[in-house]
């Protein structure tokens, strides 16, 4: 990984986890979702926007029969959490019944999963699980179940491999955190 630090607007970042790190991590989850979910046809649920690379890498990696569908939740603005969580897009499947994976970038304060994954279960489904790809376990207020998770990372605020700073560095390899 590239010893250099980068800018984003009018923050400062420097490397933090390394796109070998990344690919362990996913291909760990991977096998594990392969062996839990082998012969089910789960529906993996994408939390749009910065979990569309970890979704991908981590669902060709888990080679299984599913589906896909995209949900956008928020409760962030800039680097810090707004407390209220907001829906802009649904997924349009009918998950009753059915085996749900929510994919998610970062779990922090746990806000926006702890109001989302019971509205799944009440909506019908079989059974929900929680991928993230990291977990900020100092700042968890919500209690969340996380079934796969990547790596437990300190509190600071991280941009690339789908996670942004308004919507900035999403694109980068590795994974960058704030400093200064």
């Amino acid at each position: 990984m590239s010893n250099s630090s980068i800018h984003i607007q009018d923050l400062h970042f420097e490397p933090y986890i390394s796109q070998t790190e990344i690919e362990v991590m996913v291909r760990d989850m991977a096998e594990s979702i392969r062996r839990d979910y082998a012969g089910r046809n789960p529906i993996f649920l994408v939390v749009l926007n910065g979990a569309f690379f970890f979704a991908a890498d981590l669902i060709k990696a888990a080679d299984i029969l599913c589906e896909i569908h995209f949900v956008k939740l928020s409760s962030y603005s800039g680097t810090s959490s707004t407390g209220e969580v907001r829906k802009t897009l649904d997924a349009t499947v009918d998950i009753k019944g059915r085996d749900i994976v929510v994919i998610e970038d970062i779990i922090d304060t746990g806000l926006t999963m702890s109001h989302y994954l019971p509205q799944l279960t009440a909506d019908g489904a079989n059974s929900v699980a929680l991928a993230s790809l990291l977990v900020k376990p100092s700042c968890l207020k919500h209690e969340v179940d996380i079934t796969y998770r990547g790596r437990d990372i300190e509190n600071s605020f991280v941009v690339g491999y789908g996670l942004d700073y308004n919507e900035q560095g999403r694109h980068l390899h590795h994974i960058y955190h704030q400093v200064g």
